[in-house]
Formats: structure tokens, sequence, C-alpha cells
């Protein structure tokens, strides 16, 4: 694999990110962005730990992009992003492609945010729910859209679906 086009490819993918994060969707507490798709998409292209790495970085760009409302808690927010998209990518490779995708939308909506129960209590989770849910619906549907197109040009270039640095 050519390590020029995987980290040329891994750069888009944050850089993407970064615009997804702009793009929000409004929630209790501050919003929730558009910011995954590219991390998802770099898991399928780049293998686990590329697409994690995104994932979390991803957050961070929109947590920075809505002022932290937060705080410190987008440092956990980040990390279990990096799990989620990282345990897409290997159901992925793994040629599970439904379970990655159930995996990621129920992680990311009904399991990640559980911590912040205890955080911030009961309420901020069932507001913060409805939320997540579109967001992880709209970002799993550009996804599904754009990834067959995107395996194709994956196989052409050589991109092994692993990052090496």
């Amino acid at each position: 694999m050519n390590k020029t086009k995987a980290l040329t490819t891994l750069v888009t993918c944050i850089a993407l990110s970064a615009v997804g994060a702009w793009i929000k969707i409004p929630a209790v507490i501050g919003s929730v962005a558009l910011d995954s798709a590219p991390a998802l998409i770099g898991a399928i292209l780049l293998g686990p730990i590329a697409g994690g790495i995104t994932g979390a970085l991803g957050h961070i760009l929109s947590a920075l992009l809505s002022g932290l409302p937060l705080g410190p808690a987008h440092l956990l927010i980040g990390a279990e992003m990096f799990i989620l998209v990282a345990g897409f990518g290997l159901l992925i490779q793994k040629k599970q492609q439904k379970a990655a995708y159930l995996f990621f939308c129920v992680g990311n909506v009904l399991i990640a945010p559980l911590p912040f129960i205890w955080m911030m209590g009961l309420p901020f989770y069932m507001g913060i729910v409805p939320s997540l849910t579109i967001a992880v619906i709209v970002n799993s549907t550009i996804v599904v859209l754009i990834a067959p197109r995107l395996q194709k040009w994956h196989r052409k270039t050589g991109i092994d679906g692993h990052f090496h640095a």
C-alpha cells in the first residue's frame, strides 16, 4: 500500500469530519453534528484504528466549535467515538455490515450517553437520545449511500484497509 495515499485519505477524512462538525442538529445541551460519517468512511477505507482516530478527533473538533458545552466530558465522548468507530471498522473487516451499523447506531444512541445519567441526570439522557438518533440516522445514511462508490475507489487505488504509520 502507498503510505502517502493512506495518509492523504486519513487527513481528508479528518478534514471532512471537521466540515461535518459545522453541520449541527439542535440538542438539549449544545448540539450534535454530522462529523461521524467521515469517520465511518475512514474505518471502511483505512481500517478500525484510522476510523477511530477520525471519530475521536471529529468529536473534539465539533465540541470545540460548540464551545465545549460538556467541558472535560468531551474527552470521554471522544474516547467513546474511537471505540464505536473502531468497532464498526472491525465488523466491516469481518464482512458483517449489518452488525457494524447496528453496533454503531445502538452504541452511539443508547450506550455512549449512559455515563451522563450519573453526571447530569436521567432527563439529560432522555433529552439527548432523540437528537443522537437523528444524527446517527443521517450519518449512517450518508455512509450507506457513499460507501459502495468509495469501496470501488478503495480497491482501484490499492489501499488495503489498514493504516500503517
